[in-house]
């Protein structure tokens, strides 16, 4: 099994929750003890999948949930360099920025497990600023439609923010 090489000091890394996103699919799977807890509808990169820094693309293997951001958060905070602007999305705010990338109301922000794969120089995850996010409710989920990241609904991510922690394992599946 691909998550016992990934975390050897577990005694039964199967116990543990853990995030299975599938490209071809475009859903997320929450699993515990090996079954399906819940299955998200999400949106990946436009591009297709890759771990080229600059690429655009969704890195594909094993990574783990690095840093959790926005626990206490409204619903639609705005966030810019992970950091909340104070602002609360809207049809306004929206118009008022059209180009914008959108991260809205919660931060997964992904850390890869692999040297050379998706960890460290111009492959690293966590460097490319990959995370699994809020988007507007407007945005198609289903397709991919993303700069990298994985996005989902709002009410989604606030669900899954809550039932994970940091250091939660996460595959990237083609």
């Amino acid at each position: 099994m691909r998550w016992r090489s990934a975390f050897p000091k577990l005694k039964n890394p199967m116990a543990i929750p853990r995030l299975v996103a599938n490209l071809s699919k475009q859903t997320l799977t929450l699993m515990r003890e090996g079954e399906t807890v819940r299955t998200y509808p999400v949106s990946t990169a436009k591009n297709g999948a890759g771990e080229q820094m600059g690429s655009g693309c969704t890195p594909r293997g094993q990574h783990v949930i690095g840093v959790k951001i926005g626990a206490s958060c409204p619903v639609g905070t705005v966030f810019v360099g992970r950091r909340a602007t104070g602002e609360i999305y809207s049809t306004e705010l929206a118009e008022q920025f059209p180009e914008r990338d959108w991260i809205l109301t919660r931060i997964l922000w992904l850390r890869g497990c692999e040297h050379g794969k998706n960890r460290l120089g111009e492959v690293d995850t966590m460097r490319r600023y990959i995370y699994i996010h809020g988007c507007p409710d407007t945005e198609p989920m289903g397709v991919p439609a993303s700069h990298g990241c994985i996005r989902m609904r709002n009410t989604d991510i606030v669900e899954l923010f809550d039932l994970v922690e940091s250091g939660t394992p996460v595959f990237i599946e083609p």
